[in-house]
């Protein structure tokens, strides 16, 4: 805006609108002098004479005339850009970058983030998934605010602290007779439909097939937790697969068969974010309702 001063403005205006400068300094609670002073320091930043005298009446010239026409469009942009400030103080607005794996995203952010609508309808949120690794290093290049990452995650600049517990599954197409607590060397025989490599979840569930003595040769790698139900489902292997993936309310009518694994297998969930991030009221608001999304953890971990 070429470094003008609202003030100054408002005082042409009120000089314009009551006909004298010592009218308008009766308005705006100043000195004659002060607002002959600030219309003089306008018309040198625009470079053109704005009042002209009619007799005893202050009246605007030519360019005081345009300037007076563009009043009520910056008197609106300024209401606008108050408001929406406002509206970011008051906790209400804002933008969030989140970044999390692709099953969190389906299964855990649609409540948490509906919640947070409702509590705060002026917040964008702008969802990234990707794997720990990636959410990792936009979280450390500031392309994302906050991430929902599994565990192992490390950064010397982060922030990261657990949140969820989510053992894994066995998940087997209708008809598949495992027993009432899966080992790896029950799924040695059988077709095994994986996450596709990369990622913390194949790379735990890949340990604990191997550590149970288990080859790990999957027939099928997917990227999508949805994918590899449908595949199973359709007959072409098992899979292990968090428990979030398989809600309790999820419809059992399709048959398919889901075990508890033995020894247990789980991955931890945790929050990353730059210990020197900026708090806003959206965010920090994201941020607490991240840390509550399970049970309290166990001590051991």
């Amino acid at each position: 805006m070429r470094n003008l001063n609202l003030d100054h403005i408002e005082s042409f205006a009120a000089v314009i609108e009551l006909g004298s400068f010592s009218a308008a300094a009766e308005r705006l609670g100043l000195t004659q002098p002060a607002v002959s002073l600030q219309v003089r320091q306008l018309e040198r930043r625009l470079g053109a004479t704005l009042v002209e005298r009619a007799g005893r009446r202050a009246r605007p010239t030519p360019a005081g005339a345009e300037l007076l026409a563009h009043l009520p469009a910056l008197d609106a942009a300024v209401e606008t850009m108050a408001a929406a400030v406002a509206r970011h103080a008051g906790g209400t607005s804002g933008r969030v970058r989140l970044g999390t794996g692709a099953t969190a995203s389906i299964f855990l952010l649609p409540p948490v983030l509906g919640r947070l609508r409702r509590e705060h309808p002026g917040l964008e949120f702008i969802v990234t998934t990707g794997n720990t690794a990636d959410i990792v290093r936009a979280i450390e290049a500031d392309a994302v605010d906050i991430g929902l990452v599994t565990l192992p995650a490390a950064g010397r600049a982060l922030e990261i602290e657990p949140v969820l517990d989510d053992p894994f599954l066995a998940l087997a197409p209708p008809g598949t007779a495992l027993p009432a607590r899966v080992r790896a060397a029950d799924l040695a025989a059988l077709p095994l439909l994986l996450y596709e490599p990369g990622g913390n979840t194949r790379r735990l569930v890949d340990r604990w097939l191997a550590q149970g003595g288990a080859e790990v040769r999957p027939v099928m790698s997917l990227g999508s937790v949805e994918a590899i139900k449908a595949m199973v489902a359709a007959g072409l292997g098992v899979s292990v697969l968090p428990a979030m993936a398989l809600p309790a309310h999820e419809n059992r009518s399709d048959g398919l068969v889901i075990r508890p694994l033995s020894p247990p297998l789980g991955r931890r969930l945790a929050v990353a974010i730059r210990r020197d991030k900026r708090l806003p009221r959206g965010l920090r608001a994201t941020l607490e309702a991240l840390k509550t999304l399970g049970p309290p953890l166990s001590a051991d971990g």
